[in-house]
């Protein structure tokens, strides 16, 4: 309750700062005569705050229906949106306030409104428990089972909070049990996953099935493993599902309650026959996922008393002792030595011993070399567990590194004093051309390691393959001692991106300040692009106070500003804007800073960069689209709304393929709802420079709702491009079936129209290879033609005549043939074979001995351009801690069975 009042509070704080304090104090105060009073007194009901959230939007989450009624009878818009699209009833839903949804129900509020995640106010009030206000909706509704953006329907939010009740008014309402999300996850799955046992025994009563699969062959069971919900688990075994089936990386129910620590569930798969030994398609069984997880001491315990093979080896030949080692699990790696065979070393040991106690895992070292296990197997790679261990968790090429590169890269100054007392070189290069030098720049943050090899003669000179030498290493991690002791000068860029500020200052000051803060690298970037391109706003604001111009470019013709829109660092651009940059400036491409925070959806950047104009302009990339095509094409709502809140943006600018063309294409529905109602729907029937319309590039792409949204606001149905092509003919052209379903049973598009070529969109349907009709080709010589048998039989079905010919003479029979000297032989046969009658030796006639031009030649088929792939330009490095990252040694957890971590 305390919470409750805690966020009402902070609601009521916010709409005072925006809206008139007096309304709202009156709303949030309950005061339904101040509120009357107000009205009276011709408050605006239809006010907005800064959220775009309204009186009535207030109201509704109170609860109070009084207040609200009078609103409404006081000219309060029922339907109002705020900037996530939550209308009134959506908030009242949320608040589960019965009489506020009676209110706004009596005054017509919309129960099919969606938010910006497609939410309608059943999915809310599935989500909220909210049974009464559902009752209340469901009458109203024609389709209990409609989805949100994620494809979820009220019955999985229903399923997923568990509550019993909610779920069985959705199921008595003909709720779809097996509807599935767009990850083919099903109500069933949600309930196993979140252990919610009575919903899951209501929806296995209702026909749900519990052995679906989602995309990734997660079953119940898989959900309700992986997050040790016991009880479910027991139910789904009891039913009889298959304990041992595999999702679609090979895992097991085991595989996943190992992973994730779940020794309950462990046991109790075990205890009903899961196979302790089975492996996943990479050869890793459940032990060694229990090794290498966090929390899976336990389910060790419990793998190896029911036999588990300790010496299990994975298609890249680690055993569950490898996994051990390489992630650090002292206490398992101990578990499986205990019980495993006891084989003496071979001699090769001694090399990889001293490495052990060099760098790593110590505990583990220790374990594995007292033990008298066989530490030296290796897998497949030639890496033993001491290698992994002795890698400490990273991983590591062990290719010509020496014991000294290992005691400089984990900063033991015994080891360094030791070794390089008994005469190891200290300039032996590694693969890479690492000194041990590189390796204690970048780990030793006090210096001591590196002093003591400088004064040993090691060159701070020497550079690796790719041409870095020690300061790049530790300006990279920031490491002020080590540049202190070996720089003289350096390029600032790596000092830059690492944000390091305070070395930063001092390679500037070591340096002519004006040439420090002007150098550029490879691709003519200057450290000024290399900070705001990470985001360092302490760097951007040294840099600029040192001089940095703002308006250099570097080899595409981009400023730091441009970084700073495509990244969104917001900070970062307001610098920039202060100290003058221009956002004017348009790169090679003739994208401007606008147009990049348009395209990757930075609202933030994007206003900041529109209120540093006083005069708005419409500025046109090299294709001639504008920052408002970027962000309708790239689906970013806010971004949408922001420029067309600027009258500038609402007269048509730049590339005739318009800004509803570009959302349609890539079913940006909100945006193209946005333009529409701002714009006008006079814009549905716009046309690009093929004369093309939005209602053409929807059906091109297959995207129903926007066809619909369209074909809402009476966008033409038949009209055609330069082409002759209808929508209908674009669809069907390209087997764009639910477009064609949506064209067809809808809006009733003409099946009669032909194109240029006098192609029908039947003709365009049965021909899957892209081709030209000539005059009098039939639908059946086309699928013939193609050899669709399936198409041949529906339209052999449908009366299509087997006599028929084209303009060669040739029955849909000799359209088979591949070219035209076989199909002269193939009449040949046949006239040899058939009973001749009068009509057929004319037919055979003419097909034999006409001069054949066979129908087969390519058609260009009609393509839309979408927008250029945006790219920023990222600066490349090389990841300067890469000792010990040997591609196979060290999997990260998440890595274990690939996506398997993500669960749900």
């Amino acid at each position: 309750v305390g919470n409750v009042y805690i966020y009402i509070y902070i609601n009521y704080l916010k709409f005072i700062k925006t809206i008139s304090p007096s309304l709202i104090k009156a709303i949030f105060n309950g005061d339904a005569d101040e509120v009357r009073s107000l009205i009276f007194k011709k408050e605006d009901v239809n006010v907005q705050d800064c959220e775009k959230r309204t009186p009535l939007h207030a109201a509704a989450y109170l609860g109070d229906a009084e207040i609200i009624e009078l609103l409404i009878l006081s000219g309060a818009r029922e339907n109002a949106k705020d900037n996530k699209w939550l209308t009134p009833l959506h908030r009242a839903v949320a608040s589960c306030s019965e009489e506020a949804v009676q209110v706004l129900l009596k005054h017509s509020a919309d129960v099919n409104a969606r938010d910006k995640s497609w939410q309608t106010p059943l999915h809310v009030a599935a989500s909220h428990k909210a049974v009464r206000c559902a009752e209340a909706l469901v009458p109203l509704l024609s389709n209990v089972n409609v989805s949100d953006r994620a494809g979820r329907t009220p019955l999985h939010h229903a399923a997923f909070s568990g509550h019993l009740e909610m779920v069985q008014l959705l199921v008595s309402r003909g709720a779809n049990i097996n509807a599935f999300d767009k990850k083919d996850r099903r109500a069933v799955h949600w309930a196993a996953y979140m252990g919610h046992l009575e919903v899951m025994k209501l929806l296995v009563s209702h026909g749900a099935e519990v052995c679906c699969k989602d995309k990734k062959s997660y079953s119940p069971l898989h959900a309700a493993a992986s997050s040790g919900m016991i009880n479910v688990v027991k139910y789904l075994l009891h039913l009889g599902v298959d304990i041992k089936e595999p999702n679609a990386y090979g895992n097991s129910a085991l595989h996943l309650a190992c992973f994730n620590g779940q020794d309950v569930v462990v046991n109790e798969l075990i205890e009903a026959g899961a196979d302790v030994n089975q492996v996943n398609e990479k050869g890793f069984s459940p032990l060694h996922f229990t090794a290498a997880s966090r929390q899976g001491a336990l389910c060790l315990e419990l793998l190896i008393a029911n036999r588990a093979n300790i010496n299990s080896k994975s298609k890249d030949g680690k055993t569950p002792l490898h996994m051990a080692a390489i992630h650090g699990r002292y206490s398992r790696s101990q578990a499986i030595i205990q019980n495993g065979e006891c084989v003496i070393p071979s001699t090769a040991r001694m090399r990889t011993e001293t490495l052990l106690f060099i760098y790593g895992f110590s505990d583990c070292c220790r374990k594995l070399l007292s033990s008298g296990f066989d530490v030296d197997t290796p897998d497949d790679f030639g890496r033993t567990c001491l290698h992994a261990a002795a890698a400490g968790g990273t991983p590591c090429g062990l290719d010509d590194l020496t014991a000294l590169h290992y005691a400089a890269a984990n900063c033991n100054y015994q080891c360094v004093f030791a070794l390089v007392g008994s005469g190891a070189s200290v300039n032996e290069r590694d693969i890479r051309g690492c000194g041990p030098l590189h390796y204690t720049a970048a780990a030793d943050s006090d210096g001591k390691c590196l002093e003591y090899l400088l004064r040993n003669d090691a060159n701070p000179a020497l550079r690796d393959k790719d041409g870095y030498s020690a300061v790049h290493y530790a300006s990279a991690y920031g490491h002020r001692v080590c540049l202190e002791l070996i720089a003289n000068e350096t390029p600032l860029d790596v000092v830059t991106i690492n944000n390091h500020s305070e070395c930063l200052r001092l390679l500037i000051h070591n340096t002519d300040q004006q040439t420090a803060v002007s150098i550029r690298d490879g691709k003519e970037q200057t450290p000024l692009m290399l900070a705001v391109l990470g985001g360092h706003t302490d760097c951007v604001h040294l840099l600029l106070s040192e001089g940095a111009s703002v308006e250099a470019r570097d080899k595409w013709g981009r400023t730091a500003l441009h970084r700073g829109a495509v990244m969104g660092h917001e900070a970062c651009v307001e610098a920039l804007l202060q100290h003058g940059s221009s956002l004017l400036v348009q790169d090679s491409r003739g994208r401007s800073p606008m147009h990049l925070a348009a395209a990757c959806g930075h609202v933030g950047v994007l206003r900041a960069l529109l209120k540093t104009q006083k005069t708005v302009l419409v500025l046109k990339d090299n294709c001639g689209y504008t920052p408002l095509h970027w962000a309708c094409y790239n689906g970013h709502d806010a971004c949408v709304e922001l420029l067309l809140e600027h009258d500038v943006f609402q007269k048509p600018e730049g590339n005739s393929f318009s800004p509803l063309h570009c959302a349609v294409i890539n079913d940006n529905e909100s945006a193209a709802e946005m333009l529409i109602e701002t714009l006008g729907p006079a814009i549905v029937n716009a046309t690009d420079s093929q004369t093309r319309t939005p209602l053409h590039a929807a059906a091109y792409t297959d995207h129903v709702e926007c066809l619909q949204l369209l074909l809402g606001h009476n966008a033409q149905v038949n009209a055609i491009d330069m082409l002759g092509k209808t929508a209908l003919m674009m669809a069907a052209e390209n087997g764009q079936t639910n477009a064609v379903e949506v064209l067809v049973s809808s809006a009733k598009a003409d099946l009669t129209l032909q194109d240029a070529h006098r192609n029908t969109a039947l003709h365009l349907a049965c021909s899957k290879v892209p081709c030209f009709s000539v005059s009098c080709l039939r639908p059946l010589h086309v699928a013939a033609g193609n050899g669709l048998t399936v198409v041949v039989q529906e339209l052999l079905g449908k009366g299509a005549s087997v006599l028929a010919v084209d303009e060669n003479g040739y029955t849909p029979a000799l359209a088979c043939a591949p070219n035209k000297d076989v199909a002269d032989c193939l009449a040949l046969i046949l006239s040899s074979m058939m009973p001749i009658s009068p009509s057929s030796t004319r037919t055979m006639s003419s097909l034999t001995f006409t001069t054949i031009n066979h129908y087969s030649s390519p058609s260009k088929t009609v393509t839309f351009d979408p927008l250029p792939v945006l790219r920023s330009e990222h600066v490349s490095y090389c990841k300067f801690n890469s000792l010990g990252r040997e591609d196979g040694l060290i999997i990260p957890d998440d890595e274990l069975n690939d996506s398997d971590s993500e669960t749900y």
